[in-house]
């Protein structure tokens, strides 16, 4: 099949769905979030979405759950009922389903937000009144954001071998770590990311592809060198 019939047969699968995204929301409330996404084009991913728990907008961003899946790419599998939460503090109870061609190939998802804040608070408040809370597991952050640039920001700042300290204090091997990293997520999956990820770091854009270079070498690459769609 050429790639025009391909990409026909994925704007129909999309226009399909748009309605099964407001049914979603419609039925959950206003606790619930649906978000379309096409994947063919990562910086506006967005062409779908009801409900407003992370405030994701139509033309907005991937998060870097969707970052994650499209370096995955047809390998990606769904990710169901895990637990994260948002910069801003709100807990979620996700799902994320990959949407495929007739080729098997992923173009897209279809993301379930559901905000549990006040179903944990609840839950926490009974367990505490009954003596059998416990320390509850502190679930990841999550940066959801229509700005592709501040996703790819807010996954360099928050990676570990950046907090606390600068690029100058990682030796060799923890920048490859970094990179490799970095790379496993899918931060590189999306155009200019090498750019961005250098300026962030305050490196120059040549030492990062060095860097990125070097770290595929080991790995194998999870997206295009140049910073494009894999």
């Amino acid at each position: 099949m050429s790639e025009t019939a391909l990409d026909a047969e994925r704007d129909a699968v999309l226009a399909t769905l748009r309605p099964v995204v407001d049914g979603i929301a419609a039925t959950f409330g206003p606790v619930c979030e649906a978000v379309l996404h096409d994947y063919r084009d990562p910086e506006r991913s967005v062409v779908a979405v009801a409900g407003s728990v992370t405030g994701r907008t139509v033309g907005g961003a991937m998060s870097e759950i969707g970052m994650r899946v499209l370096a995955r790419g047809d390998e990606a599998r769904d990710e169901l009922n895990y637990v994260t939460r948002t910069d801003g503090g709100t807990l979620l109870k996700s799902s994320t389903m990959v949407l495929r061609d007739s080729t098997d190939a992923v173009f897209g998802a279809l993301c379930v937000n559901l905000d549990v804040t006040a179903v944990d608070r609840a839950h926490a408040l009974l367990g505490s009144l009954a003596g059998t809370a416990g320390t509850p597991a502190d679930p990841p952050a999550t940066t959801f954001g229509d700005d592709i640039d501040a996703v790819v920001e807010a996954i360099v700042d928050a990676h570990p071998l950046r907090r606390g300290t600068s690029w100058a204090a990682l030796d060799r091997a923890q920048r490859l770590e970094l990179f490799r990293d970095l790379d496993g997520r899918g931060v590189f999956a999306v155009r200019r990311s090498v750019e961005h990820v250098a300026a962030r770091l305050g490196i120059s854009r040549a030492s990062a592809y060095h860097y990125l270079s070097q770290a595929r070498a080991e790995t194998g690459p999870a997206a295009d060198p140049a910073g494009g769609h894999p």
